[in-house]
């Protein structure tokens, strides 16, 4: 198993794909593909298997598909219209980011012809001969989680959260537009019912104490939850920029890059209005 630093933006230890036995786990973002091609030195791999299709983690895939014509993508049945047909999901990315600032993030985003893609549900078993698949929703209502049965190993996309080396530091990222905390809840006991040795984070590379970062994003996720409610976008920016000073020391910068704060209050507030219509 390899972990593959994209080097978003020219930092380290912001997007993690990870490479088993040719198959790609979260290619990442087509602003990244030279350096993803580079370390794949040429090898194309025999499958993408997307955790959800944030461009953080697939933006790069349409690219890919067209460098690879034969190459499947599997990705949940939530999120595979949008990959055949990004044009909405880009116009929305574009709104938030503005569209100069978009396409420096995540750049080019291609669509994946709809013969290449290996639509999922959850609860497939034997993808690529050894992946089980889960639906796990939570952070976005398209994401899905794989374990390698032989190794062991959960490929959990942002479901068990962010932890940049050299912290430790947890943190849960909700973007909107789908945070679902009760959703994500159930999302970490599906994950913990796998029993799995190490989880693979894009945010960034292996854990291997499971229990425990399981346990710190669901501790974090409410935590973020209470600060949302206390406070307004100016003082949850202020406030929660601090904590992850205070606490990620040198990798701040990676987290905040990763995980800006208003976008974490953003998807927290569309939650809570949510619920409030909901009640």
């Amino acid at each position: 198993m390899r972990a593959i630093d994209l080097r978003h933006m020219g930092r380290e230890h912001v997007i993690c794909c990870w490479e088993l036995d040719g198959v790609l786990i979260d290619p990442g973002p087509q602003s990244c593909e030279d350096t993803l091609l580079a370390a794949l030195d040429g090898e194309q791999p025999r499958a993408l298997l997307l955790t959800h299709i944030h461009f953080d983690h697939a933006g790069t895939t349409g690219s890919l598909v067209r460098r690879w014509p034969d190459i499947p993508v599997y990705v949940h049945e939530r999120g595979a219209r949008h990959l055949a047909d990004p044009m909405r999901l880009v116009a929305s990315v574009s709104r938030l980011y503005g569209e100069d600032r978009m396409r420096e993030l995540w750049g080019d985003v291609k669509p994946v012809p709809k013969a290449n893609l290996r639509v999922l549900e959850g609860g497939e078993t034997g993808v690529e001969g050894g992946y089980r698949v889960e639906y796990t929703p939570g952070h976005a209502s398209h994401h899905v989680c794989y374990l390698h049965v032989d190794s062991g190993v959960a490929f959990v996309g942002d479901v068990a959260g962010m932890r940049i080396p050299p912290s430790d530091f947890t943190m849960a990222p909700t973007p909107p537009p789908d945070i679902d905390v009760a959703a994500w809840e159930r999302s970490l006991d599906t994950v913990r019912g796998w029993g799995p040795q190490t989880l693979a984070m894009t945010h960034f590379g292996p854990v291997e104490q499971v229990e425990a970062q399981l346990d710190a994003v669901r501790e974090r996720l409410y935590e973020q939850v209470r600060l949302a409610g206390e406070r307004d976008l100016e003082g949850f920016v202020e406030a929660w920029s601090a904590r992850v000073r205070a606490e990620a020391g040198e990798a701040a910068p990676a987290y905040l890059q990763t995980a800006p704060p208003d976008h974490l209050f953003a998807g927290l507030e569309r939650w809570r209005s949510q619920q409030a219509e909901v009640s």
